[in-house]
Formats: structure tokens, sequence, C-alpha cells
């Protein structure tokens, strides 16, 4: 009965943990391509949160299956990608 506890609190802990790198991942995906379309297109706040929103159910759908090694691997391309673009951006002339 112990060993099931056991099994039964690393499980619960190992999904909570990937539940919250998928929220995070999700929100900033979604937070960026909401500013990045507010700038573009001039929509108002609710389209913000409409897009943060609409993102982070994609982001869901699609990260359905992935290990916390796949997330955290996305995660790392996501910024080595928004690094790339900042470095584009302040050599821009």
């Amino acid at each position: 009965m112990g060993q099931d506890v056991k099994e039964g609190i690393k499980s619960t802990s190992v999904f909570l943990v990937a539940l919250v790198i998928r929220v995070l991942t999700g929100f900033f995906l979604g937070l960026t391509l909401g500013l990045i379309g507010q700038e573009v297109l001039d929509y108002s706040s609710f389209g913000l949160i409409a897009m943060i929103l609409v993102t982070l159910g994609v982001f869901f759908k699609i990260s359905a299956k992935w290990s916390i090694a796949q997330l955290l691997i996305f995660d790392l391309i996501c910024v080595l990608v928004g690094q790339i673009l900042r470095m584009y951006v302040t050599l821009a002339p």
C-alpha cells in the first residue's frame, strides 16, 4: 500500500509539473503572438486576451502527448529563436 501511495504521488507531481510548464509556455506564446497582432492589426485588449486564450488552447492540444523533456526542448528552441530575432532587430540598420 505504501508503494502505491509513492507511485501516485510521483505520477501526480510529474503531471502537475508538466501542466505548469504547458500553461507557462502557452501563455508566453499567446502573449507574444497577441502583442505582435496588436501592433500589426491594432486590435483592442479584448483581442489580445482572446489571442492568448486561443493560442493557449491550441498549444495544449498540440502538446498533449509531450513529455517534460520534449516541453523543455521546445522552450529552449523558442528562447533561441527569440534571441536570434532580438539580435536581428538590434543589428539591423
